[in-house]
């Protein structure tokens, strides 16, 4: 592990015995010094109930665990990295202080270490043979793993490396891959993407928020900035927000505005075969799912969307009473949804409220989709259920949606999170 001073990171715990039976299991050793070369000592309470700080160094050595690398949250232009074999922690009863904020955990073991000295080169700059640099984000929990492609067309990992580090026993962990690639037709950057299990779709909204703020850190963007991407599905246009009273909500996360574009409503574009009943439309359709007929209306915005508010002749549905792993994936794979959909339970709380699960197409119930609750809040509107402009509670959190009748776009707009940067051997 790598270490950059500048972050203090806490790892929380029940108490010091916790503490000390965790290190003990891993047999680790703490040494001590003298106090004039350190700047602090390790030592246990005497008593159970007595509130203590404790400060020390410790080498950690632990058994191979996985095959990546991993780095905590630092800017991507003044990332550098360091090597040493301690680490300091500073402790009391209720947490446990790391004062280092970039580290690496190497793949055949996981080696705390301290600095010794800086680098001068950008993390994603880094270009060692084998190797893939990369940083995670989420958005409300949809997480990805970003990819720096701009000096390539072709992705730099296969869709089956993908699946591998997708996932969250034996790799990095996340709903997909993200590629920024060189932008075509006029458009600033180009963005492709691998699904957990290898598929890629045409866009991703949680993923463009992501990817959004990835191309803010690797250009130095300062304030609202906005740019055009190409994708699957079109045209989209990310705008950094400069604060973050964006939602209806006031958060300081880092915000995200995207224009979506117009939704495609007509069926047989979707794709759907069911038959359209309103327009070219399928509104509020009959769909029957191993008996039960849903109420459905499918939505494209530029990936294909079944959304149902719930079944026929049924009260408002309660989405947290589903079992999505069982129903999810038999509106997937349904035969009239010919390229598969993604599927939106949503529940109404008002006119401006709406609360939804989704069953994401190649990656299963995730804790957001961004697409979907633009899909959500269009079919809202088509059945009469909501205004065009509304809050959507997904598990991993709010979006605030306008379905825009001026120009017939739909906007999104929430959050992009920095989870960690590191680097994996391919």
């Amino acid at each position: 592990m790598r270490i950059v001073p500048g972050i203090t990171v806490k790892l929380k715990s029940q108490n010091l015995d916790s503490i000390s039976s965790h290190f003990q299991q891993r047999r680790c050793n703490t040494h001590q010094t003298n106090s004039q070369t350190r700047r602090g000592r390790l030592r246990t309470p005497k008593e159970p109930n007595q509130s203590m700080a404790i400060a020390g160094k410790l080498s950690l050595s632990v058994a191979p665990v996985t095959h990546r690398s991993v780095a905590p949250l630092n800017p991507l232009r003044s990332s550098a990295f360091f090597s040493s074999s301690t680490l300091q922690l500073i402790c009391s009863r209720s947490n446990l202080t790391i004062k280092s904020p970039k580290f690496r955990v190497s793949a055949s073991s996981m080696n705390i270490e301290a600095p010794e000295k800086a680098s001068r080169a950008s993390f994603l700059d880094r270009r060692e043979s084998g190797f893939l640099h990369f940083v995670k984000y989420h958005g409300l929990g949809n997480d990805f793993i970003l990819v720096d492609n701009r000096d390539s067309t072709e992705p730099r990992i296969t869709p089956e490396q993908a699946v591998k580090l997708c996932d969250r026993n034996f790799g990095i962990g996340a709903d997909g891959v993200i590629f920024a690639m060189p932008g075509v037709n006029g458009t600033d950057y180009t963005m492709r993407i691998f699904n957990s299990d290898g598929s890629e779709p045409e866009m991703c909204g949680n993923g463009v928020r992501c990817f959004a703020r990835f191309i803010a850190e690797l250009e130095n963007l300062q304030g609202k900035q906005s740019f055009t991407v190409h994708t699957g599905a079109g045209l989209i246009v990310p705008e950094i927000q400069d604060d973050g009273k964006v939602l209806s909500v006031p958060t300081l996360q880092f915000q995200v505005k995207v224009d979506m574009g117009e939704p495609i409503l007509k069926a047989s574009d979707v794709p759907t075969r069911l038959p359209a009943n309103k327009d070219q439309s399928a509104v509020k359709s009959e769909l029957d799912v191993d008996g039960v007929i849903w109420n459905v209306t499918c939505v494209s915005m530029g990936n294909p969307h079944c959304v149902t508010f719930g079944t026929k002749g049924g009260q408002n549905l309660k989405v947290d009473e589903l079992n999505l792993a069982e129903i999810g994936p038999k509106f997937e794979h349904h035969s009239l949804f010919p390229a598969r959909t993604n599927t939106e339970f949503v529940e109404i709380i008002s006119p401006s409220h709406l609360k939804m699960r989704v069953w994401e197409r190649g990656a299963g119930a995730t804790l957001a989709c961004g697409t979907g609750a633009c899909a959500v809040v269009v079919a809202a509107v088509l059945e009469g259920h909501a205004g065009r402009s509304c809050r959507v509670d997904l598990p991993g959190g709010p979006l605030d949606i306008e379905w825009r009748q001026e120009d017939n776009h739909v906007y999104m707009t929430g959050p992009a999170e920095v989870v960690f940067y590191g680097s994996v051997p391919v």
